[in-house]
């Protein structure tokens, strides 16, 4: 799963016995090596989707990590691209890795739950990081998506078809969600990370709620599932008010 050049197996043990802060900040050096960072497959594929939903100018990538997403974002935003993330760690490394060219890029240290930041966005995006947020949260993280956004703006993030009940990955992901239910009952911090709470039913109707119009694209290039649901879709949230 790993290439030399990622964690080890301590490093990693470390890192989840933190909190999720402190963890990424310790996984940073070397997290573009390990099978978290979302694969360029998926931000080629989402860059391509959102060049036919465009033009934006001004584009903000949540929990933006080192960087994978704000490289999408220089695609298709015309004049500046933010990356916000809570590790510092992280930040670090995106400043470092990160100078694409076209657009001006700016980095800034945030909680996305509680953003710094005006309606100042035509388009806002995010990548792999919906597990860190229990059920909950997603009221208030939509809220926060809604009001850095312009009217009409859009909110757009790729998600995975769940696999199927019978499948070893589906076993793998609830065997990994019962993992960090009992990490969290015996050790605190907290590490919060769960493959199986982000539920696109839930999800579509918590972002109506937050005053978004929803729409689900398949991306072609994954191909379908045994009946025939894509495989991969990009969820285009725009706000309506």
């Amino acid at each position: 799963m790993f290439s030399p050049e990622g964690p080890s197996l301590r490093e990693l043990a470390v890192q989840a016995l933190s909190s999720v802060e402190r963890g990424y900040d310790l996984l940073a050096p070397k997290f573009d090596h390990t099978p978290f960072r979302t694969p360029e497959s998926v931000l080629d594929a989402v860059a391509s989707a959102l060049r036919r939903t465009g033009p934006f100018d001004t584009g903000l990538d949540l929990c933006c990590g080192t960087g994978a997403g704000v490289d999408v974002l220089a695609r298709v935003c015309r004049h500046s691209v933010t990356g916000a993330d809570f590790s510092a760690g992280m930040l670090a490394v995106a400043r470092e890795r990160v100078r694409p060219d076209g657009p001006r890029v700016s980095w800034v240290r945030a909680d996305v739950r509680a953003l710094p930041f005006g309606p100042a966005f035509d388009l806002v995006v995010s990548f792999g990081a919906f597990g860190h947020f229990l059920p909950r949260e997603l009221p208030g993280l939509f809220a926060q998506v809604h009001s850095v956004l312009r009217p009409g703006g859009c909110f757009a993030f790729p998600v995975v078809a769940p696999p199927r009940l019978a499948s070893r990955a589906y076993w793998m992901l609830l065997a990994f969600d019962a993992v960090m239910r009992v990490r969290n009952a015996v050790w605190r911090p907290p590490f919060v990370m769960y493959y199986r709470a982000f539920r696109m039913g839930d999800v579509r109707r918590e972002l109506e709620r937050a005053g978004f119009g929803v729409e689900l694209q398949a991306l072609p290039e994954f191909g379908r599932r045994y009946d025939g649901s894509p495989r991969v879709r990009t969820v285009v949230a725009r706000r309506l008010r």
